[in-house]
């Protein structure tokens, strides 16, 4: 029990010391590159491949797809861009996202103090605000390798321990079982790219027999629920919005459970086509560049399969989310006065008319 505590609160700080240095690096992209990012946003919208790239570019540039969809609700909701504009965008942001995890998947430990250190001499020297939030930048891109390192060194006790190899056993036998655990990593933590390290970490930790704790058909349905659970922050910002925002953010969940429904059936041929791709080597060594492709192959193929049919995905958001119907106002008898009613209601009736019975 000592031990899982020791293993739980090391694992807690690792992912808070993460979760700083990616919102301290996003932040400062966002406030150094962000009026760009919208401008760019804006402007390239009209063809759907161009809107793809500019998603993802966004994303990549800012390192936050949730910035780029908050963004694109935002345009929407202001009518400066439509339902079919923004739906690319979402797709570009899908795939620039995954850049996050190809980062993380490099070797960093040696010099990730150093990182820290220069980032820190870079923000206090620096004399323009420009080249502050560049060391802002820096030093969180520091504290967020600084995190995953916390968090791998702290996990390398977990593959001696039954209890947790019986469970993990278990998620990686039955991939709905994963998809709904990495759901609800990413619903809590409110970041794919946190629980994807926090995954990166795991399946880099060796078992029993010397191959990855989780192996790759493991690690790919959490990384699918990964996917799914970061659908939520385009939700919650839509709350409040227009009509056609709800439906971009809508469209963001279409779009991952769509993937999540069909790859689940796919996961064994999924992992070969991954495990084919370089680098080769030891599955230890190997696998987080491994879950990092198939974040971005995932992300890829699902765009590929779309965005030919972005009417149709707008016309499946707006059957699911109609729009209001309009009511006619009713009026009651007793709000019109009897000079202002209507020329049809003063008829006479047989009852009342007997001339009409007598013609």
């Amino acid at each position: 029990m000592h031990e899982f505590l020791q293993i739980g609160m090391g694992l807690l700080g690792g992912l808070a010391v993460f979760l700083y240095g990616m919102n301290l690096m996003s932040g400062s992209l966002q406030e150094a590159a962000g009026d760009r990012m919208r401008s760019i946003l804006a402007a390239m919208t009209k063809n759907p491949l161009v809107g793809v790239l500019a998603g993802a570019v966004a994303t990549a540039v800012l390192q936050s797809s949730s910035a780029t969809t908050v963004m694109t609700i935002g345009f929407v909701s202001a009518r400066l861009m439509s339902l079919r504009q923004a739906i690319p965008i979402i797709m570009g942001a899908n795939i620039g996202t995954t850049i996050t995890a190809q980062l993380l998947a490099f070797k960093l430990s040696d010099y990730v103090l150093a990182i820290v250190f220069a980032g820190f001499i870079f923000m206090s020297l620096a004399k323009t605000e420009r080249r502050k939030l560049a060391g802002k930048a820096l030093f969180g891109f520091g504290l967020l390798f600084l995190g995953i390192d916390t968090m791998g060194g702290v996990m390398k006790p977990l593959a001696d321990n039954p209890l947790f190899t019986d469970a993990i056993a278990q998620v990686t036998g039955v991939p709905v079982l994963g998809i709904l655990v990495g759901t609800l990593m990413t619903v809590v933590v409110q970041s794919s790219s946190a629980t994807i390290a926090v995954l990166q970490n795991l399946a880099s930790v060796p078992g029993a027999d010397g191959g990855s704790l989780i192996g790759l058909e493991g690690a790919v349905p959490v990384l699918l629920g990964d996917n799914l659970g970061t659908t939520v922050t385009a939700l919650l910002a839509a709350i409040g919005q227009s009509r056609d925002a709800k439906r971009v953010a809508l469209s963001h969940c279409v779009f991952n459970l769509s993937g999540c429904l069909l790859f689940v059936w796919l996961v064994g041929p999924f992992a070969a086509v991954v495990a084919a791709i370089p680098p080769a080597g030891p599955e230890v060594q190997v696998i987080a560049r491994q879950i990092a492709n198939a974040h971005t192959l995932f992300n890829v193929a699902m765009t590929a399969l779309w965005l030919p049919c972005v009417p149709v995905m707008a016309k499946i958001v707006m059957a699911l989310l109609p729009d209001h119907p309009r009511r006619p106002r009713r009026l009651r008898r007793t709000h019109l006065a009897p000079e202002e009613s209507p020329a049809v209601a003063a008829v006479p009736t047989a009852a009342t008319a007997p001339d009409s019975a007598a013609a």
